[in-house]
């Protein structure tokens, strides 16, 4: 059988190049490569000394109407003056562009680091900048991008992987039971989702950049419908009953300058925690055939690492059997 090569492999440094300047602008220099392995992305400047982030969309994952949701999104955040990076558009108001099969959009460059969540200045900002990134999303609600789907999504990913090769023959039935248990856990959950607004939907640290106390949040490529607190669980790191309350006290009473927020949805941390755990197996077995993961990931070919997901899966079991632990 003929292999056909990923998409993606016809992306050479002249086409990126070229595709941007076709928006009549021109490059001076060569793209560099950031790290996405999603979609291609790329850091170029102009002949203005402008920095701009390309990024080239994975073929067939999202719709055209759906990119636009993401893009019109971000417009109302930046006219709302919240810390985002919302997309280029040229004399037609377009902000989605095409070059030779590909669509791409242009986002100017946001410099600065990722935050410290040991910091409470910074924990206090980062729920301040989620805060009011939710105070805009409760606005209005996205007609093609889809929700939070504790049931759903939990079997998505469970068949993805069983339909894969990775998995040995001992390791395939244990990972079939341990879904069937956080399945029936994740989805008595679905039913107490409560609130769904617009969110970024991806919120970790990688997506946060700036100094000091003045972050802005990027990569609005995974928003959705869900409740309020999808952009904050990946915040909430430690394990030491003291710094977790510090955690929940600067993120909360930061994010609060801007919306209430609904402290029952901290029963859903876990559940979040671990809908993520199966999802981002899955993801990767999903792009296994794009050359950029096995060269990324190459242990996901390794028994260890089944074996480990499998060890992380019951833990999360047995979290979700006890008493949450993050509600205030």
């Amino acid at each position: 059988m003929e292999t056909r090569p990923h998409p993606f492999a016809d992306l050479s440094p002249a086409r990126v190049v070229a595709a941007v300047e076709s928006l009549g602008f021109w490059l001076p220099g060569e793209p560099f490569t950031l790290n996405s392995y999603e979609n291609r992305v790329f850091l170029v400047h102009d002949d203005e000394r402008r920095r701009w982030v390309v990024k080239f969309y994975r073929p067939e994952r999202w719709t055209d109407a759906q990119i636009r949701e993401e893009h019109a999104f971000l417009a109302e955040l930046a006219e709302a003056e919240v810390a985002v990076s919302a997309p280029w558009r040229d004399a037609a108001g377009e902000s989605l562009h095409r070059a030779e099969g590909f669509r791409f959009t242009l986002f100017p460059h946001l410099p600065g680091q990722a935050p410290e969540l040991e910091n409470p200045t910074h924990l206090f900002a980062l729920g301040e900048l989620i805060g009011a990134v939710h105070a805009v999303g409760e606005r209005g609600s996205f007609a093609h991008r889809r929700s939070l789907d504790l049931d759903g999504m939990v079997l998505e990913a469970r068949d993805k992987v069983l339909a894969s090769r990775w998995l040995d023959r001992r390791q395939r039935p244990a990972y079939r039971r341990l879904c069937d248990a956080l399945h029936a856990r994740l989805a008595a959950h679905g039913e107490e989702l409560g609130q769904m607004i617009r969110v970024q939907g991806d919120c970790h640290i990688g997506n946060v950049l700036g100094r000091d106390e003045h972050f802005a949040l990027v990569d609005f490529d995974d928003c959705l419908m869900a409740p309020a607190i999808q952009d904050l669980w990946m915040l909430f790191t430690a394990q030491d009953e003291g710094e977790r309350q510090m955690q929940l006290s600067e993120v909360l009473e930061g994010y609060e300058q801007h919306r209430d927020f609904e402290r029952r949805e901290l029963a859903l941390v876990e559940p979040l925690r671990t809908l993520r755990l199966l999802r981002h197996s899955a993801w990767l077995v999903d792009r296994w055939e794009d050359p950029a993961f096995p060269l990324a990931f190459p242990w996901l070919a390794d028994a260890g690492y089944w074996d480990g997901h499998l060890r992380l899966l019951e833990q999360q079991r047995q979290v979700l059997e006890a008493a949450p632990r993050w509600l205030a």
